[in-house]
């Protein structure tokens, strides 16, 4: 945590002023009473410091504090004016951005020579001689010839004059569309040290908008840092758009290809994008990549990287995650043409700045260091198949140890252009820079005031609630996600809070009011198009929770074993003589082992980016178990001993017995006999209330495994992968509208999640035909009995 100093560093952190006084009413009879309590950004005179570096992969890296000061607060990019420039006056005042920005500094992009460097690179060498498009040996005119389709974005640059130019443009168009930028000042310092000292940045965020790929640079240059040449998945048609975009240092896709996907096939621009990093690093330029949550796109350049580091190409890297978090997400287009853009534009004339944007620039840390310490270990990771199968189908407990290899993250398609293909481990090791980027990066966005507010209407209050009770329930939520050291991007009194988060989720929410009440009742819309949209916001909330979740699914799922046959099996065996008075009072004994195993269990059935790499499976469900301690919904029960716990000479007559081993999960505890206690849930009244309101968080991804597991049989098989995603989307969306409700099962994340579970289950079976990738039902899920048994083990942990 962090000393907050009152000398005004956090005046940004509250409602953006334009927004406050603009907004309008959001009915007539929303009459939200004056409250002189507020909701503070920070606990205190402290807040949460977010982006530091992982301390179990990279400590030296967290050691460094290269110029770091905790106290540096937020800075709002759009709030430009006379003091930033070296003059004063009325004048300046109305050209002050422009100014500015020509006072900038912006780094040089040479471009001489990288041409026939990259001709000459091995690899695309080897890819034309493969290809049969220039003959081995052959001049340097063939080569071209064949690399002609690639010379533009070879030739990607940074202009000085189009730079400033674009982010001028840039500066007054977000002023129309967001009320405020804020950016994190923290680790500003330490950027500003590792570029002076010659350090390579690679900058990653998680894809959520194409917005994502133009506030990095804008950020950067802004605060005189170099600006980086930013990696943009979108594909831009248009040829005066592509050629502005390519002289401000976007690398785009090639024309030919429609999607990233299509063009990573191609195994000659492979080689070429290898080389052009490869030039790109020995310049010493930075790059910005954006890295998929769902499908892990994006991640194919962190894996160039690292093989050029490997080879010795490229000495280290440095690697920044951005956290980048949206009051209002803007919408992507997957292709982009002048049209679009001057249509975009045109409606920013009728368009009041709506939500605001907070960005996080984490520490740097070394990508040789993560690698060579050896400290993350990927020696344990296991086939999920391997790990949850003999679960599911003979109920071993004891075989669901080890780590979910997702091995889709990264295909070995990616690697065709390489001399040779890495082994498992190495390629595993891309994986885990992925996953750790991926949630390192989601682990520095700041959670908004309309994500806290859908996460408690579509979790806490799905029936409706009063304002008055969600005042409060903002406060409680406010300083829980400030415990867990959780930024939030807001601040000020607690109506205004309210109100503004109201006001933005309006279109998605039903607000009624009765005349003899003042107190208006809000409740989301039982749509589908709301219960997404909430769901979407409601996202950084779970991952903030998303131990205590896990948790609470674990225990929902023993109560369920209680409910079905009165007593479960930890209680008969831990405790005797124990009664049920009844399901509603929850006095029951629940088994630690048990209760982790569970926990466990569920931990293999989490998408990626919600849990470290770095940390075992094993460990995070403990931790899950930990944390229901800690927040009050278990109690540990003291079990009876005849020898006291304090007493070592009676509790063991023979010598100790000491265990070598290089795990660093293992302590010099784990020689001792394990102590294995049991927990109660707490009789309070709130105490069911918050457990459900837990379990409720990773119901929609359980429940659309569900839906896909009895829906199997409904298909014909094989289909196509997108096809069968397509179809499994519509098929989610025709169950919900059937049971007019869990509409948040129903998104495209959630099918293609689903699908690519069952895959790793082997439940589906992948099949390479000339077409594509088809799916097929394996035979041992067939079998209806055995689905039957999948849906029990995933409904399980459902909160009905």
């Amino acid at each position: 945590m962090e000393q907050e100093k009152n000398d005004g560093i956090n005046k940004d952190t509250v409602l953006p002023l334009p927004i406050q006084q603009n907004r309008p009413a959001l009915s007539c009879g929303l009459k939200i009473r004056k409250m002189m309590k507020t909701v503070p950004p920070c606990l205190g005179k402290f807040r949460p410091v977010v982006g530091q570096c992982c301390h179990q992969c990279t400590p030296d890296s967290l050691s460094k504090k290269l110029g770091q000061n905790y106290s540096l607060g937020f800075h709002n990019l759009l709030s430009v004016n006379e003091t930033q420039t070296r003059y004063r006056g009325w004048l300046v005042r109305r050209v002050c951005c422009a100014l500015f920005v020509s006072g900038c500094k912006v780094y040089g992009s040479p471009v001489s020579g990288r041409l026939e460097r990259v001709c000459q690179s091995h690899r695309v060498k080897k890819a034309l001689t493969a290809e049969h498009k220039a003959p081995e040996g052959g001049d340097g005119h063939g080569q071209l010839d064949c690399l002609s389709p690639f010379l533009p974005l070879i030739n990607t640059c940074i202009s000085s004059g189009v730079l400033r130019f674009v982010c001028w443009a840039m500066l007054k168009m977000f002023a129309s569309v967001f009320g405020s930028i804020q950016v994190n000042l923290n680790h500003l310092s330490a950027l500003h040290r590792a570029s002076q000292e010659g350090s390579l940045l690679i900058y990653v965020y998680v894809r959520q908008s194409a917005v994502d790929c133009a506030l990095i640079p804008l950020v950067l240059f802004y605060h005189s840092l170099r600006v980086p040449y930013t990696v943009c998945p979108l594909q831009i048609k248009n040829a005066s758009l592509r050629s502005i975009l390519q002289k401000v240092g976007v690398v785009l896709l090639p024309p030919s290809a429609p999607t990233e996907d299509d063009a990573e096939m191609d195994t000659l621009y492979q080689s070429v994008m290898t080389a052009l990093v490869r030039e790109l690093l020995h310049e010493g330029q930075a790059i910005s990549i954006g890295v998929s949550e769902r499908s892990g796109l994006g991640g194919q350049w962190l894996a160039r990287i690292r093989q050029l580091i490997k080879e010795g190409s490229v000495p280290d890297v440095s690697l920044v995650p951005v956290g980048i978090s949206y009051d209002c997400v803007p919408k992507t287009y997957i292709q982009v043409g002048l049209r679009s853009i001057f249509q975009w534009l045109w409606c920013l004339f009728c368009w009041r700045p709506e939500g605001s944007v907070r960005i996080h620039l984490a520490q740097p840390f070394s990508v040789k260091e993560m690698c060579e310490s050896g400290r993350c270990r990927v020696d344990e990771w296991l086939p999920l198949q391997d790990l949850l199968l003999p679960v599911i189908l003979n109920n071993r407990a004891g075989s669901a140890f080890g780590q979910r290899r997702v091995s889709w993250l990264l295909p070995s398609s990616y690697y065709a252009s390489e001399l040779q293909e890495p082994s498992r481990s190495e390629r595993n090791l891309s994986i885990a820079i992925i996953l750790h980027l991926i949630f390192s990066a989601t682990s520095c966005m700041a959670v908004m005031p309309t994500s806290l507010m859908s996460s408690l209407l579509l979790y806490k209050h799905r029936k409706g609630v009063s304002t008055s009770v969600l005042c409060r329930d903002v406060a409680w939520l406010t300083e829980e996600l400030l415990f867990r050291n959780k930024d939030v991007g807001f601040g000020g009194s607690l109506t205004e809070v309210v109100h503004y988060s109201l006001s933005l989720l309006a279109p998605h929410l039903i607000i009624a009011a009765a005349p003899s009440k003042k107190d208006p009742l809000i409740v989301p819309c039982p749509s589908l198009a709301a219960t997404l949209h909430l769901s979407y916001m409601a996202k950084m909330v779970t991952h903030a929770f998303i131990s205590e979740a896990v948790g609470a699914c674990a225990v929902s799922a023993m109560l369920c074993e209680v409910a079905h046959s009165g007593v479960s099996s930890s209680v008969r065996s831990d405790v005797e003589g124990v009664e049920i008075k009844g399901d509603t009072e929850f006095d029951v004994v629940l088994c630690q082992s048990e209760l982790t195993a569970r926990a466990l269990q569920l931990c293999h059935l989490l998408p990626p980016g919600f849990m470290p790499p770095c940390q075992s499976s094993q460990s995070f469900a403990l931790d899950a178990i930990d944390s229901l301690v800690r927040c009050g919904i278990l109690i540990q029960e003291e079990v009876p001993r005849d020898v006291p716990i304090c007493d070592f000479w009676k509790k063991q007559e023979g010598p100790l017995t000491w265990t070598t081993s290089d795990d660093p999960y293992l302590s010099d505890s784990d020689c001792e006999e394990p102590d294995f206690c049991s927990y109660k849930i707490r009789q309070p009244s709130h105490c069911p209330e918050m457990l459900f309101f837990l379990c409720r968080m990773l119901a929609g991804h359980l429940r659309a495994l569900c839906w896909t597991t009895m829906g199997l049989d409904l298909f014909e098989m094989p289909l196509a992968e997108a096809e069968f995603v397509a179809q499994i989307h519509s098929h989610l969306c025709d169950t919900a509208n059937k049971k007019k409700q869990h509409y948040e099962s129903c998104s495209e994340e959630a099918a293609h999640t689903a699908v690519r579970t069952l895959i790793d289950l082997g439940v589906l079976l992948e099949e390479w035909q000339k077409g594509g990738v088809f799916l097929a039902v394996s035979p041992l899920f067939q079998l209806s009995e055995n689905r039957q048994k999948l849906h029990r083990f995933i409904s399980q942990y459902l909160y009905n």
